[in-house]
């Protein structure tokens, strides 16, 4: 099976050959307002410029960049945060440490309002959540890059590559609602999480509260193509309001299988062993449980 696993490379479709799409490529440049004009993903001399890859019948993002596109996230994070009609802006990186002042992490996006006096009233947080890639994507980026007026339209072999929620969600997600998440539940601070739409329907269901009563919010998006300028744009598809510590437990715990089945894989793995002589005639323990 073929997969064609770049989605977007410097922020254009790989087979958008305009010059505004070749130029990007050309300066390796970031149309998503990243800190820098450049691309910094990976490499600051040589970038990975992959934005999102294909994934099957849908996308994946992969940067966290990406979802800056027209910075539609901290319009909808301060529709959460602040009543209509509050000044606000949002300062990007901001380390936020406990109380041994040793760092928790650093904050993507904090969102503040402020009075007009230009004093701080308020803040809350947004952490945006890309996915991890299993597989090596800078190979066929590479590949890509080194002739892209006849690869853009490119398969690629390696059907590898492909995104990896799991880890996403449990080395990434997770860790990041816990260590800056309780500190500002804490405090009383909502807080609001980005990701993809796909990202987001393998976590499990969430119990969704009214908004006033929420203080986390789950900001979903997806990134359509517009077939007329061959250009993705980030599009806000849901906005599911929850409790921060439901959301979290319902996150982390997982759903018990059958400890039989459990039993059943273990007596297999004894059994392959072959170690032992003359086994008991006794009922197993997996035989217990089976039928008690």
């Amino acid at each position: 099976m073929l997969n064609n696993c770049l989605a977007e490379v410097f922020g254009f479709p790989p087979d958008n050959m305009t010059e505004e799409a070749e130029r990007f490529r050309r300066d390796k440049l970031c149309p998503f307002h990243n800190k820098v004009p450049s691309c910094t993903k990976d490499k600051a001399v040589s970038p990975l410029g992959v934005c999102s890859i294909h994934a099957g019948d849908s996308l994946a993002i992969t940067c966290p960049i990406r979802f800056r596109q027209d910075w539609i996230i901290v319009k909808n994070a301060a529709d959460f945060f602040f009543p209509p009609g509050t000044s606000w802006t949002s300062l990007q990186e901001i380390r936020l440490n406990d109380a041994n002042g040793v760092s928790a992490g650093n904050i993507d996006i904090v969102l503040v309002s402020y009075d007009e006096k230009g004093h701080i009233t308020d803040f809350g947080s947004l952490e945006v959540q890309a996915v991890y890639i299993s597989g090596n994507v800078r190979k066929p980026f590479e590949y890509y890059m080194q002739d892209r007026n006849s690869r853009g339209d490119m398969v690629w072999k390696d059907t590898n590559v492909r995104p990896d929620y799991l880890s996403s969600s449990r080395k990434r997600l997770v860790p990041q609602m816990i260590y800056k998440g309780n500190i500002l539940k804490h405090w009383g601070k909502k807080q609001a999480v980005a990701l993809h739409k796909v990202f987001y329907e393998t976590l499990p269901p969430l119990s969704i509260v009214p908004p006033e009563e929420a203080d986390l919010v789950w900001l979903v998006y997806d990134i359509v193509l517009n077939k007329k300028s061959n250009v993705y744009k980030l599009t806000q598809c849901e906005i599911a309001h929850t409790l921060y510590k439901p959301a979290l437990d319902k996150i982390i715990t997982p759903s018990p299988g059958k400890v039989g089945e459990f039993l059943d894989h273990l007596q297999r793995r004894l059994d392959e062993m072959g170690n032992y002589e003359n086994p008991p005639d006794a009922p197993t323990l997996t035989d217990v449980l089976r039928f008690s």
